[in-house]
């Protein structure tokens, strides 16, 4: 099963990479798209001499060109890859869980495998919600494709037993809604990061990134979904801290302990509490509240790998 789950990973960072090219095609080439305006603008000295460059006539640009039959096919192609590889996902997590005996998310490689697997479901629901925002499936299937890179050339580990620290329902309960947790900051944090771009785009903005929001959804639908995603995310990412709380009290006698891991976790919070404040807030531009949950999702990034792999404490069971 072990061996089963390593293959099943593999099929899932490849069918995540095909889907995010897929994803690309229709983002290029889409009959909005930077692309496709480009192909049917209309130069400067050709309109003052009549509308011709060299006997060709040109079309003039439209913001409504029509959609592509081969963008169409590529966006459902990405959907498809993106739903194949998800399968492979849950199969790789679920085998690595029969493998180990236990909740497959006892060390860093497994609580990746975990996350990134919510993220994925949060995205496959945003889909089903907002359609018109399928083309940000190249960037989560590209952070996707990444995290798991990381996962399996870095922070794999044979399957084996916990230590016995982890012995513990609290395993299943405070790990599970952490892993949950960052999983569902994942789209938001790809919703906000796109919203930025498109506001940026928006505002007269062309150099890079900036240049890429013209393909995008329009600001205020990214935003939306950014705090819908957050105001999901957080009340289990509060859940969490609370039951990791809990078990520390179980396992070494205190609520808290000021170990690194605690300190960031609460920092995170802290982050994601300021983002909601400041969404809830109309005098707060929308640009700063992405920004701050930007931010949120580095809080979460340093917790995930500047922790485990540098800092040294009570939370030592990355397993790497």
């Amino acid at each position: 099963m072990g061996g089963i789950s390593n293959h099943l990973l593999v099929v899932t960072i490849f069918s995540y990479v095909l889907a995010m090219m897929a994803y690309a095609i229709e983002y290029a080439f889409g009959g909005r798209s930077l692309v496709a305006r480009a192909a049917v603008r209309v130069p400067v000295a050709a309109m003052a001499g009549g509308g011709t460059l060299a006997g060709i006539p040109e079309m003039p640009e439209s913001s409504d060109q029509p959609e592509g039959v081969g963008a169409r096919r590529a966006g459902i192609t990405a959907v498809v890859l993106t739903v194949l590889g998800y399968a492979a996902h849950i199969g790789a997590l679920v085998t690595r869980g029969i493998a180990a005996d236990r909740a497959p998310w006892g060390n860093m490689y497994e609580f990746v495998i975990t996350a990134t697997l919510v993220g994925m479901t949060a995205w496959l629901v945003v889909l089903t919600r907002w359609t018109g925002l399928r083309h940000l499936g190249l960037f989560v299937a590209l952070v996707a494709a990444v995290l798991l890179s990381i996962a399996g050339m870095t922070l794999y580990v044979p399957v084996g037993p916990l230590v016995p620290a982890l012995h513990s329902y609290w395993l299943v309960i405070h790990v599970g809604a952490a892993s949950t947790a960052s999983g569902v900051f994942l789209v938001g944090f790809v919703a906000a990061a796109m919203h930025l771009i498109r506001s940026g785009y928006d505002a007269g903005k062309t150099r890079f990134p900036y240049s890429l929001g013209e393909r995008l959804p329009q600001a205020a639908t990214l935003e939306r979904v950014t705090f819908r995603v957050h105001a999901f995310g957080f009340p289990i990412w509060t859940f969490g801290v609370i039951a990791g709380a809990i078990w520390a009290e179980a396992a070494w006698g205190r609520y808290w302990n000021w170990d690194p891991k605690e300190v960031w976790s609460f920092i995170a919070w802290v982050v994601y509490a300021g983002y909601l404040h400041a969404r809830s807030t109309p005098s707060v531009n929308r640009r700063v509240t992405s920004w701050i949950a930007v931010v949120g999702w580095v809080t979460m990034m340093v917790n995930l790998f500047g922790v485990n792999l540098v800092a040294n404490g009570l939370h030592s069971y990355a397993g790497v």
